[in-house]
């Protein structure tokens, strides 16, 4: 079904590499990555984690307390940077705190606070006073808190779908405002690091002891990070346009791609058809490239085989992490930018390339004037999302 389009009037991401559009461009242009070796958790495990810096010393409001928590904080942060807040403000004046929809995405919300109250259990086994909120211990911690910062009334929903989470919030809300049940929307999503993720990851043997190396062909694993960002949707605007989206759902493996990239395939393909373009048209992808061996060389072939020599491909999980649930939002504000300054990330820590990739894989930095760019989401499960973004208006 065609797609209509959206103006994408503000966006904004913070996550190791910076905080606001302006930092998190100028560590992409100056290749600076943001890993650091694990100092998170309290005890031994060898990884690169991107870890947003502060965050301990920065409680949120005290009209906010009752959602205090580390993706609540780091979700605050996010709505703080770029004006964002008052550009909700104005949207929210104009069509009324009912007809702005929310639509976030997140893996694990508030798991982190969850897992500190089990911690800390008093003797009869009761969680200890100040984590007796029950609006931190629940999926939709996040979407009941950035409601309730931005004071909307409208839908609220939680889109839980692994590493596809934050990008699938965008074709949420292209729906809503199709179907005429919303008038604008906010978008986006926050992940945090916490123990679950990092030892969960470890026990799948998918952490590298490295900082993360995409399509490199000495690739050991993924480096985790944690990530807030949120983009604002019209009918129109002056700013970039969210021009299509693809879906798909291959349930191959809990953890690994389908081995012929099925599902990678069909988001492809639908994000391409409902905007009613062909694979030359596209100038850039913004690629999920995670750095473990299956996804990076699935996804290689998938673009290699869809896409003609022109098309630049890159990924950007070297310079912040794989922010998982948060990871949609923080790519697609990086391809925004890219748009918005004619310029195509490279691979960070790529020193030779995967045989299995094709001429589209760039690992350096350049300068490029670009029309349309695509942004790829590949969770667990075999939830995928593309999404498909214009410079300019479409005709």
């Amino acid at each position: 079904m065609p797609v209509t389009p959206l103006n994408i009037t503000a966006y904004t991401a913070v996550c190791a590499a910076g905080g606001g559009r302006a930092a998190l461009y100028e560590a992409l242009r100056a290749r600076r990555s943001a890993l650091k070796p694990n100092d998170f958790t309290p005890e031994p495990l060898a990884t690169w984690i991107g870890r947003v810096v502060g965050l301990e010393q920065q409680p949120l409001p005290p009209h906010l307390s009752t959602w205090e928590c580390r993706n609540n904080r780091l979700a605050w942060r996010g709505l703080r940077q770029d004006g964002f807040l008052e550009h909700v403000a104005r949207v929210r004046e104009r069509h009324g705190a009912a007809r702005v929809a929310l639509v976030l995405g997140t893996s694990t919300a508030s798991i982190g606070a969850t897992e500190e109250a089990y911690r800390r259990l008093e003797p009869e086994g009761r969680f200890p006073p100040d984590l007796r909120r029950e609006s931190v211990h629940s999926p939709h911690s996040l979407g009941g808190f950035v409601q309730r910062a931005l004071e909307l009334e409208g839908m609220c929903a939680t889109v839980a779908t692994a590493c596809s989470s934050s990008a699938k919030v965008f074709a949420h809300a292209e729906r809503l405002l199709r179907l005429g049940l919303a008038d604008a929307a906010v978008v986006g999503g926050t992940d945090s690091l916490c123990g679950s993720i990092l030892y969960g990851f470890n026990s799948l043997e998918l952490l590298s002891g490295e900082p993360c190396r995409p399509f490199d062909e000495a690739r050991s694993g993924i480096s985790l990070g944690e990530a807030a960002g949120f983009a604002l949707l019209e009918r129109s605007g002056a700013g970039p346009w969210l021009l299509g989206h693809g879906e798909s759902s291959d349930a191959h493996h809990m953890s690994a791609p389908h081995p012929q990239g099925l599902g990678a395939r069909l988001a492809l393909e639908q994000a391409l058809a409902s905007a009613g373009l062909e694979a030359g048209a596209i100038d850039y992808i913004n690629l999920h490239g995670t750095a473990s061996r299956k996804n990076d060389e699935i996804e290689a072939g998938v673009i290699a085989e869809l896409f003609p020599a022109r098309t630049r491909a890159s990924s950007t999980k070297a310079w912040m992490g794989h922010t998982l649930g948060a990871a949609g939002i923080v790519e697609a504000v990086i391809t925004l930018l890219a748009l918005e300054h004619g310029f195509v990330p490279g691979t960070l820590n790529c020193d030779r390339l995967d045989p299995a990739c094709g001429p589209q894989l760039r690992r350096e930095n350049e300068d490029l004037r670009l029309e349309l760019a695509l942004s790829n989401s590949f969770g667990f499960g075999g939830s995928n999302c593309v999404l498909l973004f214009g410079r300019e208006r479409p005709h």
